[in-house]
């Protein structure tokens, strides 16, 4: 029976992969133009698993689910998973069938059918031809290949809400870990390209804590068929930025830090107490204080950035002095003989210094006329103002006035020290929106990941980029770890959307086994009395351990049980200060490399990722680091889909206690 049903389904996805190889071969010979090679990388990118489910209706038809839509003139072959057809296929159960009489989830290895799983919704129909074992079971216990695969065979239906949510604001997602909210979010981004095909041309955009992280997560959306998607860390959204900065102060978070950044761009701007002399080809001109006063408060009523104002104020400065210039010349009245009839020379005719000032504007003054006549129209009016602003004297009385400024010099100044931190980036990037010193690239669409992480000022700087404010933003309070990052989604978002955001939260844990999140029972809640952490779908028997060794002993201990280890992939996770002496007896790599047996993280670098096994050492260090300490022991401890280990030097910490100790290996 299940041979059958087997090459039943390999002939059905046979003439699929036919029919998506002549659309290719038509997308090859069209114009080499962006979308036909956009469209080519997409029928490339679901040549794996393009068929994935059959759902078997009361009414006797049936209906293929995969990653992209074809059709035979009207009637569909295969629906795209997006599409409010397939929505069965992941919320139908055997209480709210939703017509469906049986769920079918195909296990596909290249072109080959390799696999069946059939679950029964509708009991009154029978099911004697059901074959399969769990297709999410067999995901969940899957060895870790060090990259993030998209899970569009097995969203579950409170997944799949949230991929679905039409929301236009900005959509919290909150989720303990291995509730999937990483990919739940990615698969809403490849949902709204499907429903929102304006966001293709608009651009979207996914930030994440770490490159390790964003390369961990690439495969996912091009594996939905999904290329147009721009990732970055927020240390990105900034040119130039070195990738070896690191974290600085809490306080250069705070939202006060933007009132500060622009009280001090605009503390630059003087206005002198005494009149200022200008000189302009050999002639001195004053400017008073009160004229000044004027100029900076027209430019600033106008509502410019910095360094746009300046641009209005230097422009009144030059109109002032150009306008008492030309009043001091108009004084002088010439007869036909080119004498002055009043002011003038000691001999009659215009000044040498008014001569030099009229030539720099470019005015010749032409005596071939009858009668007396003003010296200045206006189109000489307009070359004398663009003289003076051309002037090098007049252009250092002006920036001594109104100084031109970039934003790291003022972020330099405010600090009293370079920026060299991460933590200076969104000064800067205030900085440069208060000056109009760049533009940035917007975005229609953002996802950000580990959200809990912003500081306000990051937000600010995330904000700037999608001024359509729709976001869909992923997170978990119980494990932010930075001093400035979140504690309340409220507080970091109603400054920016009001109340034009809400919330939707991931409660079931299909990654970390039951008796690992019961051994951060005590941990949770101690500090996090207000959250309940997910709920564990799963459960493997084996039970974390602790293991107690010395500080000089700690990395010989964690390089012998690596050895042993044979096991699918395996996480080291320490604290900074015992990075270089892990790494030097671990066959590691600094920057990890995902995909290799054994990897090296602080717990930082873990948030996110996830592996078979994980070993922590020194969690008392961990918990010391910082005043989130406890969060980033929680995020190192639920890593693992399998085991977890504890190497401690020294006596356990307490919420630790309860964990199975162990003897040190011999």
């Amino acid at each position: 029976m299940t041979s059958g049903e087997i090459a039943f389904e390999q002939a059905y996805l046979t003439d699929l992969h036919e029919r998506v190889d002549a659309l290719r071969e038509q997308a090859a010979a069209r114009e080499a133009t962006d979308f036909w090679r956009g469209e080519l990388a997409r029928l490339a990118s679901v040549e794996d698993g393009l068929c994935f489910g059959r759902l078997d209706l009361r009414d006797g038809s049936r209906v293929y689910i995969g990653r992209l839509g074809l059709f035979e003139d009207d009637e569909p072959l295969l629906l795209d998973w997006r599409a409010p057809a397939a929505r069965p296929f992941y919320t139908a159960t055997a209480v709210d069938p939703h017509g469906v009489r049986r769920r079918r989830r195909i296990t596909t290895r290249g072109r080959t059918v390799v696999a069946l799983d059939d679950e029964l919704l509708d009991a009154e129909t029978g099911g004697d031809d059901l074959v399969g074992e769990g297709a999410l079971l067999a995901a969940l216990t899957a060895d870790r290949t060090g990259r993030m695969h998209e899970i569009v065979t097995t969203l579950q239906a409170e997944q799949d809400r949230i991929v679905r949510d039409e929301h236009h604001g900005v959509l919290v997602v909150q989720g303990g870990p291995g509730t999937g909210k990483t990919a739940v979010a990615l698969h809403r981004l490849a949902y709204l390209l499907y429903t929102r095909p304006q966001l293709r041309t608009r651009g979207v955009l996914v930030l994440g804590p770490s490159r390790v992280f964003l390369d961990y997560i690439g495969q996912v959306l091009p594996g939905l068929g999904e290329h147009t998607v721009v990732t970055a860390t927020l240390s990105e959204l900034w040119p130039g930025s070195p990738a070896e900065w690191v974290e600085s102060a809490e306080v250069k978070g705070r939202a006060d830090m933007a009132d500060r950044v622009a009280a001090a761009v605009h503390a630059k701007v003087r206005v002198p107490d005494e009149a200022v002399e200008v000189g302009f080809e050999q002639q001195v001109l004053r400017l008073e204080p009160r004229a000044c006063r004027r100029a900076v408060e027209s430019a600033r009523e106008r509502g410019l950035p910095y360094n746009q104002a300046k641009l209005v104020f230097d422009q009144e400065i030059v109109d002032r002095l150009a306008s008492d210039l030309a009043d001091r010349m108009e004084s002088v009245v010439l007869t036909e003989s080119g004498e002055a009839i009043d002011g003038g020379s000691a001999d009659g005719r215009l000044s040498a210094a008014d001569l030099r000032a009229l030539a720099a504007a470019g005015v010749v003054v032409d005596f071939d006329f009858e009668g007396p006549r003003q010296v200045l129209d206006d189109t000489d009016r307009a070359g004398l103002r663009a003289a003076l602003l051309a002037d090098t004297g007049v252009r250092r009385v002006l920036d001594g006035l109104w100084p031109p400024l970039t934003a790291e010099q003022a972020i330099t100044d405010l600090l009293g020290t370079p920026v060299r931190s991460t933590a200076d980036l969104p000064l800067l990037d205030e900085a440069a929106a208060v000056l109009g010193e760049h533009g940035v690239t917007t975005f229609g669409h953002v996802v950000v990941d580990e959200a809990q992480e912003l500081s306000a000022m990051d937000w600010r700087m995330v904000v700037r980029r999608c001024p359509t404010r729709s976001m869909t933003v992923v997170g978990d309070l119980a494990q932010t770890g930075s001093a400035a990052g979140a504690t309340g989604w409220a507080e970091v978002l109603r400054p920016h959307v009001g109340e034009c955001w809400r919330l939707a939260q991931l409660t079931v844990n299909y990654r970390t086994p039951a008796e690992i999140m019961a051994a951060t029972g005590d941990l949770f809640a101690a500090h996090h009395p207000d959250l309940r952490p997910p709920r564990s779908v799963r459960s493997t028997g084996e039970p974390p351990w602790r293991m107690r060794t010395t500080h000089a002993e700690l990395a010989r201990v964690v390089a012998d049980l690596a050895a042993s280890h044979d096991d699918g992939s395996l996480a080291i996770i320490a604290p900074p200060e015992h990075r270089d002496r892990l790494a030097a007896v671990l066959p590691a790599t600094v920057p990890p490399d995902l995909t290799a047996p054994i990897v090296l993280l602080t717990p930082g670098e873990a948030k996110g990722l996830e592996f078979d096994s994980v070993l922590i050492a020194d969690p008392a260090a961990i918990l010391r680091a910082g005043p989130l300490g406890h969060n980033d022991l929680y995020v190192a401890m639920t890593r693992p889909t399998r085991h977890l280990g504890l190497i401690h030097p020294g006596p356990c910490p307490p919420a630790l206690a309860a964990l199975t100790p162990q003897p040190l290996p011999t």
